[in-house]
């Protein structure tokens, strides 16, 4: 399985953006697709995440309210969209893929993608 994350960029504060996360060489079909961010210094805390047969979504706080997760099963692809951006959700964002029913905790994840930076400016 190969998790490919990509979108993020510089924004200023109160701007948007949309991550990618395509995925190949695996099933998606009962798998849960998360969105992780990391800041320097800081674990590595739950965004938000989709249950790929359904397309039920489930979010964590750090961007409860102003973002939203949806897939594309055509495109094999998860998107994250995140609006009101504050400097505060500067990160670098990782996709992950797992077949565990437990959306929240990095470790029910199997897999990984590189991560993609994202830098929300004052």
């Amino acid at each position: 399985v190969q998790l490919q994350a990509s979108g993020g960029g510089l924004v200023q504060a109160g701007g948007s953006l949309r991550l990618s996360c395509a995925a190949s060489g695996g099933t998606f079909g009962d798998s849960v697709m998360g969105w992780f961010r990391q800041a320097p210094g800081r674990e590595r805390e739950f965004v938000a995440a989709i249950r790929w047969a359904s397309g039920s979504p489930f979010y964590g706080d750090s961007l409860k309210g102003r973002c939203a997760i949806s897939r594309d099963n055509a495109k094999r692809t998860v998107y994250l969209q995140m609006n009101s951006l504050r400097p505060e959700d500067t990160a670098v964002y990782y996709c992950a893929a797992g077949y565990m029913d437990i959306l929240t905790e990095k470790s029910a994840y199997d897999y990984w993608g590189q991560g993609t930076q994202v830098t929300v400016s004052s």
